[in-house]
């Protein structure tokens, strides 16, 4: 579903130039529901906008579907849009239109691409727990309720991608625990990919893959260790536990042989720019170069 390959991000000013994406490479299959993870400035939240199609690649490759992103036209891009990607952002004053009901606001997109299908509207609203709430107002709904209004409207026009921007940072961890279920019963009945960035690692680890963004580029992945387990059962307690207990930590290495080291096994061994490496027929051991141990 989604490729990149050595995608560039920057962003200019007058005197200034920021370098969001340095060369990152990512793959999504067709119907994965994985996390992104990364601290503030790390290069997520541009990624999540390249790939909701809300900004343009400097360079590289990145293609969804059977959209290329890097060539695509301003006129493609609206139906790419419209069509292939929903989006739902932790601000519920950018997914909602106050003045609309629950039911109105997802039947919104529906009007916007000339498909309305009231139905289906009702059907997303009961699917996410709210048949009972479908012609309030959103002053009338909780936080919590508003972001699964959110969740219904990114499926109004069935597209072949879901994109989540923090999508439960403003709600308590029961919510995030219901909006979670949601997400995963949408992957699995819908076929949805969904792609979550967070910066939660306890949601984070109640997904199948989470990769991790460092400086630009993708730096480390977790995959669960059994894919057959939710992460209740693998903890074999209430499933709030994080990345570490249920996935497995890889590295990333690229086409060209380069590898992001998670940064506490550098600060470990005290490696700032040089390292020493070996070569022992089974493992790689990299070491503390000998000219500055001590």
């Amino acid at each position: 579903m989604i490729e990149c390959e050595g995608l560039v991000k920057i962003y200019k000013s007058d005197d200034l130039e920021v370098v969001a994406l340095q060369g990152l490479n990512l793959n999504v299959q067709d119907g994965e529901m994985m996390a992104i993870i990364g601290n503030s400035g790390s290069g997520k939240s541009t990624l999540l906008n390249i790939l909701g199609g809300l900004d343009r690649p400097s360079a590289g490759s990145v293609k969804v579907g059977p959209w290329d992103l890097l060539k695509i036209t301003d006129e493609q891009l609206v139906e790419y849009k419209r069509d292939t990607v929903g989006f739902i952002w932790q601000n519920n004053a950018r997914n909602l239109l106050p003045y609309l009901t629950a039911i109105e606001n997802v039947e919104m997109p529906m009007m916007l691409s000339g498909k309305l299908d009231r139905a289906y509207a009702r059907q997303l609203l009961e699917w996410v727990g709210l048949k009972e709430r479908m012609h309030n107002k959103l002053h009338q709904l909780s936080g919590g309720e508003q972001q699964r209004v959110a969740m219904a409207i990114s499926l109004s026009n069935r597209p072949q991608l879901v994109l989540a921007d923090e999508p439960t940072g403003s709600v308590d961890s029961r919510t995030s625990d219901m909006i979670m279920d949601i997400f995963r019963r949408l992957n699995r009945e819908l076929g949805i990919t969904i792609v979550i960035v967070t910066h939660d690692l306890s949601l984070a680890g109640k997904v199948d893959r989470v990769v991790a963004i460092r400086d630009g580029l993708t730096s480390t992945e977790f995959i669960k260790r059994n894919p057959n387990l939710d992460e209740a059962e693998a903890l074999g307690i209430g499933g709030h536990g994080g990345i570490g207990e249920v996935h497995e930590e890889y590295v990333v290495v690229d086409r060209v042989g380069r590898l992001q080291i998670p940064k506490h096994y550098l600060t470990a061994l005290n490696i700032t720019d040089k390292a020493s490496m070996e070569f022992d027929g089974e493992r790689i051991i990299i070491t503390t170069p000998k000219s500055l141990e001590g």
